[in-house]
């Protein structure tokens, strides 16, 4: 089932707050296939601190994305994904992750 606008923004911004680190050392991203971007391109192990929602739309996704990468300052790129992308996740990035 899909996740509104804020109620991903809050379950991440929870999800950050308890597993601590400044917004800097999470990466939050977009796809459209989250266990393929998660554990096959960022390299991060299931037992890493991640978290995935799932948007209504690709729009929703995006706007949560930005939010994260543009006013609370978490790394990540935003105009990524497709019009499928409606994944939105976040993971603590380690030594072994891409980034």
């Amino acid at each position: 089932m899909a996740d509104s606008e804020e109620q991903i923004k809050q379950d991440i911004m929870d999800f950050i707050r308890g597993e601590g680190g400044a917004y800097s050392d999470w990466y939050v991203g977009i796809s459209e296939d989250l266990e393929r971007r998660l554990f096959k391109e960022h390299n991060v192990r299931k037992e890493n601190g991640y978290i995935t929602r799932l948007a209504y739309n690709s729009e929703v996704a995006r706007r949560v994305e930005d939010y994260f990468v543009n006013t609370i300052g978490t790394d990540g790129e935003t105009g990524g994904g497709d019009v499928d992308a409606n994944g939105v996740y976040a993971y603590k990035k380690r030594s072994y992750t891409d980034p």
